[in-house]
């Protein structure tokens, strides 16, 4: 039997987020006024270390290995609703999320006691980050050309890795105060001769090893209170137990985590494009534009309005099967995270501009946030594996391979 009805525990989840956005992060955009991308950043610090507290970090860690993670659905239910308020402050949760991915998926016990212990003991800020993309663009990871990809290395010196090359996007690699996150996990090629699918590694870097350089703090569009990188390594080295899995495992260990990622870009979106409809509601409820009855009265704009509506409940629906696949096939299922990410990110960007139709010229004056929401939304197409680059790459493998079957995703069959 299907049953769209949150459990006792996801309903108290959803309730406890929303009352921990109107705390913690209703005012915080405003206080990052007048700054730069670093200031910002730095702004969201105490409200980033609420999310830990409250327990938003070990929300992404399965029990196991020290986090009450019972379900990606419950991480989606709850980044949609700190996202309606503000979207900069769980990105950056999520993030972190991300960063430790690898490590949830593919690590060992020695690894996990190494490194887990800071991002599941509920207290401080801890920050981790993927260190993925590259300045000259890396989505065709998969090219089997030798010269082509991933330019950073690493070669094993003894009982060391020794990691060179330069990242871009990296969330929040220069950490609080400029002090560096505490953890990276970084892509390299190990044999620069050979294939992708042999050389592309992940490695655990602590963000303060020497070697590390941050050559610059990203000035976004939108998101501004989320911090992104450019990051230098010259003869960065870790022990080479500090390799995630086995040499040539980087694409699997990346795809994984980007998996359980296009889900929750999906809950991203919703929350932004909730909160545009509110916004557009509100104001076609109590305006009359110079007529005699508040604009809504009108069948133009009510059908606009309608039409937003039914676009988040189809985003928000197909988010939750796409994160139950994720949960179901313990990751291995791609296909519904993938059409999620492209489907619900850019339908998001349409539901935002309908609201600035319902508004109308007012959209355009700061105040109302419109048009900062949907400077917002514009990354959720672009990031996390562009739609364009890397998810509608994805989608042709997957619809491609001769065993595709197509209502597996529907029907739940892993």
């Amino acid at each position: 039997m299907i049953d769209f009805e949150l459990s006792p525990e996801q309903r108290k989840l959803q309730l406890d987020a929303r009352a921990f956005a109107a705390k913690h992060l209703t005012d915080l955009r405003a206080k990052m006024v007048g700054k730069d991308a670093a200031g910002r950043f730095e702004v969201t610090k105490d409200a980033y270390e609420a999310a830990v507290k409250a327990g938003y970090l070990k929300l992404q860690v399965p029990p196991p290995l020290g986090g009450t993670m019972n379900s990606l659905v419950d991480v989606a239910i709850v980044a949609e609703e700190l996202i309606a308020v503000e979207s900069s402050l769980p990105l950056s949760v999520l993030s972190t999320g991300l960063g430790i991915m690898g490590l949830l998926f593919f690590g060992n016990p020695d690894q996990y006691e190494k490194f887990l212990p800071q991002f599941v003991n509920g207290e401080g800020a801890p920050l981790a980050g993927l260190s993925f993309s590259e300045p000259h663009g890396t989505a065709n990871y998969h090219n089997t050309d030798p010269s082509k990809g991933f330019a950073t290395s690493a070669v094993l010196e003894g009982d060391e890795w020794v990691i060179n090359g330069r990242k871009i996007w990296t969330p929040h690699a220069a950490g609080w105060g400029g002090q560096h996150a505490d953890l990276l996990a970084v892509a390299a090629r190990v044999g620069m001769d050979k294939p992708p699918q042999e050389s592309l590694s992940m490695f655990l870097v602590p963000g303060k090893t020497p070697g590390i350089t941050i050559e610059e703090n990203i000035e976004t569009v939108g998101q501004p209170g989320a911090e992104v990188c450019v990051v230098r390594y010259e003869n960065v080295r870790v022990p080479k137990e500090n390799l995630l899995g086995n040499v040539g495992d980087g694409i699997l260990i990346a795809e994984t985590a980007f998996t359980a990622t296009a889900g929750l870009v999906g809950a991203m979106a919703v929350g932004v494009a909730r909160k545009a409809f509110s916004i557009a509601l509100e104001f076609a409820r109590t305006e009359t534009r110079g007529g005699s009855v508040p604009i809504i009265q009108h069948q133009n704009v009510a059908t606009i309005l309608s039409d937003m509506k039914a676009k988040i409940e189809a985003g928000r629906y197909l988010t939750w099967k796409a994160c139950w696949n994720f949960d179901r096939s313990m990751g291995r299922s791609q296909e519904l995270s993938l059409i999620n990410k492209v489907f619900t990110s850019e339908l998001m960007i349409g539901v935002i501009t309908d609201a600035m139709r319902v508004v109308g010229v007012e959209a355009y004056k700061e105040k109302t946030g419109l048009m900062e929401l949907l400077q917002d939304a514009m990354a959720y197409p672009l990031f996390d594996g562009g739609n364009v680059g890397v998810r509608r790459l994805q989608l042709q493998r997957v619809l491609s391979a001769p065993e595709y079957d197509l209502m597996a995703a529907a029907e739940g069959i892993f």
